[in-house]
C-alpha cells in the first residue's frame, strides 16, 4: 500500500509525533511511506500545491501525524486542510487517518477534527491512534502502535470504515453467510438489551447481527431482571463491594455479565438517552465502586433512532468506553443502511477479538480515570474496596512521585530561560530530544542486518 504522511508538525523530521511513523516503516517494511512535512514547509505550498496534490493522488491512504496543539491540530495543518480544500484535488475513496502525540488534553476534539475534514474530502475514516508524547519508548506503547496498524491494514482490506453508506466490496447478506463461518465456539459474547417489541427496527438489527457474527451470542434482556430499585447512592459497595438490595444484581453481574469477553448494547433513544431501564440498569453497575473490572473488553453498540444528531449521548458511549479502558468497536445504526453498519460492526468486533486489538486511552479515559484516582485516594478510608483494587492495578500513579522526572523538567526550564545558552546550543535541543528514539531505531536497524 503506498501511504501519504501529512506530518502536520511545524518541527519536521524533529516532531515526536513522526517517530512513530518512523518505527511503522521498520516493523512493517512491505508498505510503501511517502513524507510531506506539511506543517514546516506550509508557506512554500501556499505557492505552490502540486507536490502536495500528486503525493495524496498517488496514494491509497493518507496519514496524518500531528502534536495536539490546544484542543486541535497545528494551525500549519490547518492551513494545510484549507489549501487541498482549495486545490479541488480528489481525494474521494481514499482512507485517511491520523496519528498524534500529546497529554491526551483534549485529543479527541483533535481527532474529530481531522475525522470531519476527511469527511468532507469523501475520505473513507478509520480510527486513529492517540498516544502519549513517550509512549513509542515504552514495549507497551510500541505495541499499542503495531496493533493501530494492523488494524487500519485490516480494515482497509475489509471495507471497514466509519459511516459507511454503500456495501463494501465482497459484501455477504445474512441470508447467504456460509454455515462454517457461523457459530465459532471459544467466546462469549453477551448483547444486553431492554426491548421487548420483537417486530421493532431494534429486534430486527440484533437478530441480523446475531445471524452474521461469527460466534454464538446470548442476550440478556434488562426489562426482564427483577430490580428491587435504582441505585441509592449509599455507597455500600464501595465499603463491602455488596449491594444493599437484595435482588441479586451485583452477583449476576459479577458472573453473568463482567466475565463476558465482549459486551453489545442494544437499544432504541429515548429521551435524549438510552432510556430509564437503562439507566436504573447503569446506575446498578456502582456496585463495582469506580473499578475498571472489564478493561481490555471490547463493547460495540446497536442503536435505532436518530443516533448521528445525540451529539451528548454520543460523547457518554465513547467517553463509558474510555473511563472504562474497553475498546470501542463501533456503533451500528438504523439512521442510513441498518444492514452493512450491523454487518460492519460484526466483522468489526470479530476482529478486536481474534487479534486481542486494544488502544490507548484519550482524553476522556486518562482525565476520568485522573480524577477517580484522586478521588479513591482521599476516601480510601471509606471506600475501602475501590482502594484496594487501585493499589493492586497501579492506578496510584501521582507524578509527585517522579522524582527524576521533574528534576530534568526543572534542567529543562533553566536552559529554555537563559537566551546565550539556548543560541549556543542551536538544534541540539531538538537533536537531544531525538537521541533515545534514534537509539531504538539504531538498534531495531542493526537486528534487521543480524537476521
Amino acid at each position: 500500500m503506498k501511504i501519504a504522511v501529512i506530518n502536520g508538525s511545524p518541527k519536521g523530521k524533529y516532531s515526536i509525533t513522526y517517530q512513530t511513523v518512523r518505527y511503522l516503516e521498520r516493523i512493517f517494511p512491505e508498505h510503501t511511506f511517502f513524507v510531506l512535512h506539511a506543517g514546516q514547509t506550509v508557506k512554500a505550498l501556499e505557492k505552490d500545491f502540486t507536490k502536495a496534490r500528486e503525493l495524496m493522488e498517488g496514494a491509497d491512504a493518507i496519514l496524518f501525524s500531528y502534536p495536539v496543539y490546544t484542543f486541535l491540530a497545528p494551525s500549519q495543518l490547518h492551513r494545510f486542510i484549507e489549501l487541498t480544500k482549495q486545490s479541488g484535488v480528489d481525494l474521494s475513496g481514499k482512507y485517511a487517518t491520523q496519528i498524534t502525540t500529546s497529554k491526551h488534553f483534549y485529543d479527541v476534539t483533535a481527532h474529530k477534527y481531522i475525522e470531519e475534514n476527511a469527511l468532507d474530502l469523501g475520505m473513507r475514516y478509520i480510527r486513529g491512534l492517540s498516544a502519549d508524547m513517550e509512549d513509542l519508548l515504552s514495549e507497551k506503547g510500541r505495541r499499542e502502535a503495531e496493533k493501530f496498524f494492523e488494524r487500519f491494514l485490516w480494515s482497509v482490506k475489509n471495507g471497514v470504515y466509519g459511516r459507511p453508506v454503500k456495501p463494501a466490496e465482497g459484501f455477504v447478506s445474512p441470508a447467504t453467510v456460509p454455515e462454517h463461518c457461523k457459530e465459532k465456539a471459544g467466546r462469549d459474547v453477551v448483547i444486553i438489551t431492554d426491548e421487548v417489541d420483537g417486530s421493532s427496527n431494534l429486534s430486527v438489527m440484533i437478530e441480523r447481527f446475531r445471524r452474521v457474527f461469527g460466534y454464538t451470542t446470548r442476550t440478556v434482556n434488562i426489562s426482564e431482571y427483577p430490580f428491587s430499585g435504582g441505585c441509592l447512592g449509599c455507597f455500600k459497595c464501595a465499603v463491602s463491594e455488596k449491594c444493599v438490595y437484595k435482588d441479586g444484581f451485583d452477583v449476576f453481574l459479577r458472573e453473568e455479565i463482567q466475565r463476558a469477553d465482549a459486551i453489545v448494547y442494544a437499544f432504541t433513544v429515548r429521551d435524549h438517552s438510552m432510556g430509564a431501564r437503562f439507566k436504573m440498569y447503569d446506575d446498578r453497575n456502582f456496585c463495582n465502586g469506580h473499578r475498571t473490572v472489564t478493561v481490555g473488553m471490547p463493547v460495540g453498540y446497536i442503536v435505532s433512532g436518530g443516533y448521528s444528531s445525540e451529539h451528548n449521548l454520543r460523547t457518554v458511549i465513547e467517553a463509558r468506553s474510555e473511563t472504562g479502558g474497553n475498546f470501542l468497536a463501533g456503533v451500528a445504526t438504523d439512521e442510513d443502511n441498518a444492514d452493512l453498519a450491523v454487518d460492519t460492526l460484526a466483522k468489526s468486533l470479530e476482529f478486536c477479538l481474534e487479534s486481542g486489538h486494544t488502544a490507548p486511552q484519550n482524553f476522556y479515559g486518562v482525565g476520568g480515570m485522573k480524577i477517580f484516582r484522586d478521588l479513591i485516594y482521599q476516601m480510601r478510608g471509606m471506600m475501602r474496596a475501590d482502594h484496594k483494587f487501585y493499589k493492586k492495578q497501579g492506578i496510584y500513579d501521582f507524578p509527585q512521585k517522579k522524582r527524576l522526572t521533574s528534576w530534568k523538567m526543572y534542567l529543562v526550564g533553566m536552559l529554555l530561560s537563559n537566551e546565550k545558552i539556548l543560541a549556543k546550543m542551536g538544534n541540539k535541543m531538538n537533536d537531544g530530544m531525538l537521541m533515545p528514539y534514534e537509539k531504538m531505531f539504531k538498534k531495531m536497524d542493526e537486528g534487521k542486518k543480524l537476521k
